[in-house]
């Protein structure tokens, strides 16, 4: 065989930007999600590909493209059979390997975000070991290895239904057999809105996705080396940036008429919901047929959410249900539609009929079949041995301290806390231990009496606007009071606030985030203080804040012993 180089870099380049699609779905999972559980998301994000490729190596592989039946591939261990016959043309084995394994690595990864924040890390390897070994290639045989879905004339250029659409379906049976996460439903079934705790990291995430799915889709015409074929990539490109483009427009206006606002999460679930859906069809359709099913793909993405969570309660923290089921299947069947004739038949808008529609279809719900039954053995063979669930004390705790030991992903740095708890229980109290002897300590003088004359002293506690507190600091420090301790809280006022919404549920007044600040102040008037905060932080609207003031007995510093007036001066 003659091997072509601009083949060969064009699939391997391909691979690289598809295993990158890691490090996205890394970062979107961990944005969505609570920040004790982020440690977990990286690790799993990390083992599934880990574990991924050397199952899809030993058999995986094999089961795909090997042999000629149309239900199963062959059994071949560590790929050492002849594959000549379903290479690309002058591309090399083990260049075509690498470019399927990280293919099937995506699939398995999709899991991971639906049932995020109660998995058991043990039960994860396993059933991500599942998808990679049997799983996934099966199917993939059918639609890829020759099969009798390629036979019949499926058509999934880059894997709505092979990759995602099963990736989705074992997330969907996964999460429902779980159950939803501690504090996700009221007794009454109504959902509450737990808010991932780092939207910029899920940003980030999505936007690697996009980008990586140029790799995805366009490098699936594993080749570069005619007008054809570059005239294709050409078309697969702007088909899946158009997609998830309009996609993302389409959700903005659905949220902004549904919620009165546009939701932030859901526009960037609709890009990727665009990207997966317009996977099967990329090569197929027009950029008309691709506009339009990005804009179907933006008002599904809004609705399967609410479906799943608010219906069905299913819990998926990160919308991976909707995102690769709902619109894997979706953009697949679409295809049916849509297809011009370029590369496949026509579709039912371009006078093919009713025959290419039907084997989508067809090809979808067989799929579908298949991968229920399956995963649902693997699955409930999990839950009755080792286990798939994390306990109740672990959930609470997070998985990163009780899967894995890890105090805190974000050392150094300051995390709203979490407040969601059972609701028939209270939550833990921190122990806090620790201490330095006298002996060890800086040798101060000290003064432990209190002066009667000195000045009263009187503590003012402001909660305020997480947006209006630099404005604040700034104005204290005007007034010359330097000392204050801040914090980040969660509450509400007897106004419970602006109803706000969170991925379609409305969030509870008692999680609206605010700063606290607690200033001791003598010398300066307190009246001054409270004047100064009102005028800096009057918004006229609800929200703004409260400021209280409290008399206080004594102040006491630790290291000096100082008491009184003195403990708040300056050495």
């Amino acid at each position: 065989m003659t091997y072509s180089a601009v083949n060969t870099i064009w699939v391997l380049i391909g691979a690289a930007l598809v295993f990158f699609m890691q490090a996205g779905f890394s970062m979107c999972e961990a944005g969505f999600t609570r920040a004790k559980n982020t440690g977990n998301i990286l690790m799993k994000n990390l083992m599934d590909f880990c574990i991924g490729t050397p199952a899809f190596w030993l058999f995986g592989f094999g089961i795909m493209f090997g042999g000629s039946s149309a239900l199963f591939g062959a059994i071949d261990p560590m790929i050492m059979g002849d594959y000549s016959d379903i290479l690309p043309q002058g591309v090399p084995l083990w260049a075509f390997a690498i470019f399927q394994t990280v293919f099937c690595a995506t699939s398995a990864t999709i899991v991971s975000g639906a049932m995020a924040e109660r998995t058991k890390f043990s039960a994860y390897c396993v059933y991500s070991a599942a998808i990679s070994l049997i799983i996934y290639p099966v199917s993939g045989h059918w639609i890829w290895g020759g099969g009798w879905l390629a036979q019949l004339g499926f058509h999934d250029f880059a894997g709505s239904t092979a990759v995602h659409m099963v990736g989705g379906l074992c997330a969907l049976i996964g999460a429902a057999i779980l159950g939803p996460r501690i504090g996700k439903y009221d007794k009454n079934g109504k959902p509450r809105a737990i808010l991932g705790h780092n939207l910029t990291f899920a940003a980030l995430g999505v936007f690697i996705l996009w980008f990586c799915w140029f790799g995805f889709n366009g490098a699936s015409t594993v080749g570069m080396d005619s007008d054809e074929q570059i005239t294709k990539a050409g078309l697969i490109f702007f088909n899946t940036n158009l997609a998830a483009a309009v996609a993302c427009c389409t959700t903005l206006i659905v949220t902004w008429i549904r919620y009165k606002k546009p939701d932030v999460s859901m526009t960037y679930n609709a890009a990727l919901a665009g990207l997966v859906g317009i996977t099967a069809g990329c090569d197929a359709v027009n950029p008309l047929g691709a506009a339009i099913m990005g804009l179907v793909f933006g008002v599904v993405i809004v609705f399967a959410i609410e479906f799943f969570d608010k219906k069905l309660k299913i819990d998926d923290p990160v919308g991976a249900i909707s995102v690769h089921f709902v619109c894997g299947a979706l953009g697949t069947v679409m295809t049916g539609i849509f297809a011009t004739g370029s590369s496949t038949e026509k579709g039912l808008l371009y006078g093919g009929g009713f025959h290419f529609l039907g084997v989508q279809v067809l090809g979808v719900v067989s799929v579908c079949a298949y991968v229920a039954v399956t995963i649902t053995i693997v699955f409930l063979l999990i839950k009755h041995t080792i286990g798939l669930r994390a306990s109740a004390a672990d959930e609470l705790a997070g998985l990163d301290i009780s899967e894995h030991g890890l105090l805190t992903a974000y050392a150094g740095f300051a995390v709203v806390p979490d407040t969601v708890t059972q609701d028939e229980g209270e939550p833990a109290p921190v122990a806090v231990t620790g201490d330095t002897p006298v002996a060890e300590a800086v040798e101060v003088k000290r003064m432990p009496v209190i002066d009667p004359d000195t000045p009263k002293l009187t503590k003012v506690e402001i909660i305020c606007r997480e947006n209006r507190f630099e404005a604040l600091k700034n104005a204290m420090g005007i007034l010359g009071i330097t000392g204050m301790t801040v914090s980040h809280v969660l509450g509400c006022g007897v106004q419970k606030g602006k109803p706000e919404y969170y991925r379609g549920v409305e969030v509870e007044p008692s999680l609206l985030p605010k700063v606290q600040v607690d200033i001791v102040v003598s010398k300066v008037p307190v009246r001054a203080v409270i004047e100064t905060a009102k005028k800096v932080l009057y918004t006229g609207h609800i929200g703004d804040g409260k400021i209280f003031v409290y008399d206080v007995e004594n102040v006491v510093k630790v290291r000096t012993g100082e008491e009184g007036y003195a403990a708040l001066q300056d050495e």
